[in-house]
């Protein structure tokens, strides 16, 4: 009977333990009672900062699915500084810079930022001829395309999704330019005689992403305006932006015809991944505005079950964004590094 007993005893305190262990592991309290949503604290701080601005659900998600791609390269590169693999401290800068360019784009680096940042909501005032990408060309060459009767409606759509991602494109390129600019002056003043040739080698790294990225850039415009001038080809391959800048940048990459056609299938298996997390965005919104609304009619019951199906879609686009996100760095990588392999043959 005491064994009996005591055996009992152990199990329920073994199971008290596990979910004891489970709920620290995943709902981890801060020192200030907050809920520790990344492992990495400046991130955590970053996460509530942004809880606090009440940023809109899809920019929220958005930014979600940004740190925990930060945190994963982070604590990767913790590894590889513990096995002495960024002697010139380059990867560490790249990761400072891209935190700051996540920083910028959210608004959460104590700057009053000029550049127009992308929302989620309408504008409080009537947009008008020329107001719609808030860059002259673009805008000249979206009015040629809607006026030009070469495009049916789904194609339009396709368009503008287009136009929206080099508008975005744009914004992010300004961010780094500004934070590479201030991280310099920042560097200028601390070079040691002794870094100098490192120092340096980072910066001439810095600039020669920027001039990749502007390269990028004026391709991707150059493509808007043959769109714009000529419409879609049956032969398209992609509709997502996203996807046919890799397509574009894969094959400029100097592959073989076999390497492009298994690419290829793999960027068909990626845009539905983008697809899917593009309606997921929609589903959030909208379920943000019909909480919003019941809310509004006070009914306890009715807004516990929307808020917690709000949580849930919240949950999965954050869930979705990253693994899309993720992926999207994966075949960059993959496109830049076989690239680049070619041109050493």
């Amino acid at each position: 009977m005491k064994l009996s007993s005591l055996v009992v005893a152990l199990c329920f305190g073994v199971g008290v333990m596990a979910g004891k262990y489970s709920r620290e592991v995943n709902e981890q309290k801060s020192s200030d009672g907050h809920t520790v949503e990344f492992r990495i604290a400046k991130l955590d701080q970053v996460w509530n900062k942004a809880k606090r601005m009440q940023l809109s659900p899809v920019r929220q998600a958005e930014l979600h699915s940004d740190l925990k791609l930060q945190e994963k390269d982070e604590l990767q590169w913790k590894k590889l500084k513990v096995e002495g693999l960024d002697e010139n401290g380059e990867k560490e800068a790249q990761l400072r810079r891209n935190f700051n360019v996540i920083l910028a784009k959210y608004g959460m680096d104590g700057k009053r930022d000029t550049r127009p940042l992308e929302s989620n909501h309408l504008k409080d005032h009537d947009t008008i001829e020329g107001d719609t990408f808030e860059d002259p060309r673009l805008d000249k060459l979206w009015n040629k395309a809607k006026s030009s009767g070469k495009f049916s409606d789904e194609e339009m759509m396709s368009l503008k999704r287009e136009f929206q991602h080099h508008k975005d494109k744009t914004h992010e390129y300004n961010i780094l330019m500004d934070t590479v600019s201030r991280t310099e002056e920042i560097h200028k003043n601390v070079i040691s005689p002794l870094e100098g040739d490192t120092k340096e080698h980072v910066l001439h790294q810095r600039h020669s992403d920027l001039k990749q990225k502007m390269t990028d850039l004026n391709q991707g415009f150059e493509r808007l305006r043959k769109l714009s001038h000529e419409g879609f080809t049956t032969d398209s391959e992609f509709r997502e932006p996203r996807v046919i800048e890799l397509w574009e940048a894969a094959k400029r990459a100097n592959l073989t015809e076999d390497e492009l056609d298994s690419l290829k299938e793999e960027l068909r298996h990626f845009e539905t991944k983008v697809e899917k997390h593009s309606h997921y965005q929609e589903q959030l919104e909208l379920s943000h505005q019909k909480l919003q609304h019941v809310e509004s009619l006070g009914d306890k019951e009715h807004i516990k079950r929307n808020q917690e199906k709000y949580n849930t879609i919240a949950e999965k686009t954050r869930e979705m964004g990253y693994k899309m996100k993720k992926h999207m760095q994966d075949l960059s990588n993959k496109i830049s590094r076989e690239g680049l392999e070619h041109n050493e043959l």
